[in-house]
């Protein structure tokens, strides 16, 4: 029964910047689940490299698109080539974004309608290309990856946060939107996470302001399988509109 419950099997999974970090994590989790993979990134040579890595040893299929999530015309394209090629979509992880720091009277508009495009509007445009034919099955899973930092901010984040909390608010109305077809829409927030670009990116008295979680260490991308098989199963079935904090604790000190 509680296999069961997590069995993704004859599902297809839309992953989002799955092909490194948090989205490869969790896409490989989804596929150990039983669930076919959809990822996009810019590189070709980069998506058929973490393809690989995503369904060694599962079974499962997978295609890739190259697609920048930057450009709408690119979403759209991704949504529609994922349900041409996999003939489905059962689940969304919108997990890919970005981060531009900048203090709040110095955003460049380039850069403010960047974080916007990315962080918030693709999420978006993905599930309302997506939603109608997981109506007509009358199941779906939506989960979208925010961030602690759409709950709380640190100067020089002004872009990010914001988009990070309105991914939050999205996220609220979707799950009350889709309800009516037993589709669930879910956010997780997740804390300090350690990948080779964190590691690299965050020093200093970045690292410091993250280094007091109650757990005693950084996240890796590992930590996020359970949530996202959680929220993309039928284990989550009566958990919609809210948002999960994977952070080490680190949101209570």
């Amino acid at each position: 029964m509680i296999n069961e419950l997590f069995d993704l099997n004859g599902k297809v999974a839309l992953v989002t910047g799955g092909s490194k970090g948090i989205g490869r994590a969790m896409a490989h989790g989804l596929a150990e689940a039983g669930a076919d993979i959809v990822i996009n990134s810019r590189s070709r040579a980069e998506m058929d490299e973490a393809m690989s890595y995503i369904l060694d040893g599962t079974g499962r299929q997978g295609h890739c698109v190259v697609a920048d999530l930057f450009q709408r015309e690119d979403t759209v394209r991704l949504a529609r080539e994922a349900l041409e090629a996999m003939g489905r979509v059962d689940i969304i992880v919108n997990n890919a974004g970005t981060n531009i720091v900048s203090p709040v009277d110095r955003i460049v508009d380039q850069d403010w309608d960047k974080l916007i495009e990315l962080n918030l509007t693709a999420p978006m445009v993905l599930v309302r290309e997506c939603a109608d034919q997981m109506k007509e099955r009358k199941w779906g899973r939506i989960v979208n990856i925010s961030s602690i930092f759409g709950m709380c901010t640190k100067n020089e984040r002004g872009g990010y946060s914001a988009t990070k909390s309105g991914l939050i608010g999205i996220t609220r109305t979707m799950a009350q939107d889709l309800a009516p077809w037993g589709i669930t829409a879910n956010a997780i927030a997740p804390g300090p996470i350690s990948t080779p670009l964190t590691d690299r990116m965050v020093q200093g008295e970045l690292r410091e302001y993250f280094n007091s979680m109650l757990l005693g260490r950084w996240g890796t991308p590992e930590d996020l399988i359970g949530p996202v098989l959680l929220l993309s199963s039928d284990a989550g079935s009566f958990i919609t509109g809210t948002t999960l904090t994977v952070d080490g604790g680190w949101m209570t000190h």
